[in-house]
């Protein structure tokens, strides 16, 4: 091939790669924000009363998003495989820009009460069952386009949109927040991320278009090749359903866990857990991912030349063996017991008032403001209401907010620990989407690699920030137990408790694809 030629055919790979990958990105996007604004959402739309029960309920409805993912990579991928990558992903995209908008306008719990959580809900599960057909049509798309022997590096770029649309997502959300006033934000700002998708979305359609069909897809079709029953010859088949479950149980499970681990339960951990300053959490996040988005890529690249299993096993790896000692350095970065605190500027404030729609209830709230010798500050809000004529004991529980800011060393640290994490991250995932597409053959390509992608990911992995919350939530609740009847404490890190989750799941995958998965690079046609 000449040079000229080379040269024709990157350019033009490069274009159907952006005009993929700004779908894609837009559906990451789309699908993100949610799980960046959980905390606020969880304000909105659930009752106020017990707001740890709110956000789990906020983390159940997003992960609610993830578990229908497989029905849509069925469903969506069947379409795909009878039908054309092209089409099948514009319905995805125009489904996924029309749910997100729609959380936007959802009233909230106060105004509507139930329907404001089970509209959001159904929306959610819109959102899972587009994004469970679009990432399978992009990376099949992208993959039957690029030349034998650079397929990890090209798909890899599709890898990098769900940390762009991650990425975006953080980005919009703290212009937004940063533009208006705090009580703006909190009564009706955050809805700007989920209204602002639509005009993304619109360009992407147009952009989309104008994309020709797979090549490989296109010729199948030409010569009839192409399947009548996706979904039989895909898991009626015996050797191809074995090989889905390779995928899954070998791989994407693993590759799952380790992604949301290093990225959504990294963001949940800074926020809940060690309560840092929300701008200062997010911030520290967009930079770790701005550091690790290359590793995508490379990884890619890499995937290439030495082979995807060991790099993808590798991740997974290094995430059971690292996790606890990374996420231990993060907790006690900015644990206040290991700092100096500076007693002189210690302010405590309580004010009462009559609590809101009340004429007889009263609102008191405590604000104590503590600052210590290395920079770092500390403000706890308690607003405990009190009932009129209610026992003590019948009184609600008080609701607490507790911010740390913290000083630039401290910051630099967690972007390393996240930057970390990241690099597992990149192992596990940039050369997946080339792993799974070498794996079935043109016909059933869409629906067989789509399942085992969405249930690893969707399930295995979208469950992991709900169930790794629960897991510290539990672990806590049982040493305040302990302590009230003072016994010793069951748990002296139950900050950790949450990681058992991740590392069990990618261990087990990390077994299983050692010693089942065969590599074999040569795509399936």
């Amino acid at each position: 091939m000449s040079t000229h030629t080379e040269k024709t055919s990157t350019k033009g790979l490069a274009a159907i790669i952006g005009a993929s990958s700004v779908g894609t990105l837009i559906e990451w996007y789309d699908f993100y924000i949610f799980g960046s604004l959980a905390t606020i959402i969880s304000t909105q739309f659930f009752p106020k009363d017990n707001p740890t029960a709110a956000f789990l309920s906020t983390l159940a409805t997003f992960a609610a998003g993830f578990v229908v993912r497989p029905f849509g990579a069925l469903f969506f991928g069947r379409l795909g495989d009878l039908i054309g990558r092209k089409y099948t992903f514009m319905v995805t995209l125009v489904l996924m820009g029309g749910a997100t908008f729609a959380i936007g306008l959802v009233p909230k719990y106060e105004t509507i009460g139930f329907f404001a959580p089970l509209l959001v809900l159904v929306l959610r599960l819109l959102q899972g069952l587009a994004l469970g057909g679009e990432y399978g049509g992009a990376a099949t798309y992208v993959a039957e386009h690029s030349p034998a022997g650079q397929r990890g590096f090209w798909t890899s770029w599709i890898q990098i949109t769900a940390t762009a649309g991650l990425f975006i997502s953080l980005g919009v959300i703290l212009v937004t927040k940063n533009s208006m006033e705090k009580a703006s934000w909190e009564d009706w700002g955050w809805r700007i991320p989920f209204l602002v998708s639509i005009i993304m979305v619109y360009v992407s359609v147009l952009i989309r278009k104008n994309m020709s069909e797979s090549p490989l897809f296109a010729k199948a079709k030409a010569e009839g090749k192409t399947s009548v029953n996706p979904l039989k010859e895909s898991f009626g088949n015996k050797l191809n359903f074995k090989f889905v479950l390779l995928a899954l149980f070998g791989a994407t499970m693993g590759q799952g866990v380790i992604w949301y681990t290093g990225q959504f339960y990294a963001q949940t951990f800074l926020l809940k857990i060690m309560n840092i300053d929300f701008d200062q959490a997010n911030t520290l996040l967009i930079i770790a991912l701005m550091l690790g988005t290359p590793f995508f890529v490379l990884f890619g690249w890499l995937s290439d030349k030495i082979g995807r299993k060991g790099i993808m096993l590798t991740g997974m790896l290094l995430g059971v063996l690292c996790y606890r000692p990374i996420y231990e350095k993060m907790y006690q970065t900015t644990n206040l017991k290991n700092k100096e605190e500076v007693t002189a500027n210690t302010k405590v404030e309580v004010k009462r008032e009559l609590a809101p729609k009340s004429t007889t209830d009263s609102l008191i709230t405590t604000t104590t403001n503590k600052s210590y010798v290395d920079g770092t500050t500390y403000k706890e809000v308690k607003k405990l209401t009190i009932v009129a004529g209610k026992a003590e004991a019948d009184q609600p529980k008080a609701e607490v907010t507790k911010t740390v800011k913290i000083n630039d060393s401290d910051k630099w640290t967690l972007i390393m620990m996240v930057f970390i994490q990241l690099i597992f991250v990149t192992m596990a995932y940039g050369p997946i989407a080339a792993f799974l597409v070498e794996m079935f053959p043109v016909k059933i390509r869409y629906t067989s690699m789509s399942l085992p992608y969405h249930i690893g990911n969707g399930v295995f992995g979208g469950l992991m920030p709900a169930i790794a919350t629960y897991l510290v939530s539990t672990a806590k609740d049982a040493n305040d137990v302990a302590e009230k009847a003072g016994q010793a404490i069951v748990n002296a890190q139950p900050y950790l408790e949450g990681l058992k989750y991740p590392m069990i799941v990618a261990g087990v995958c990390f077994v299983i694809g050692l010693l089942y998965i065969k590599e074999d690079k040569s795509i399936r046609d």
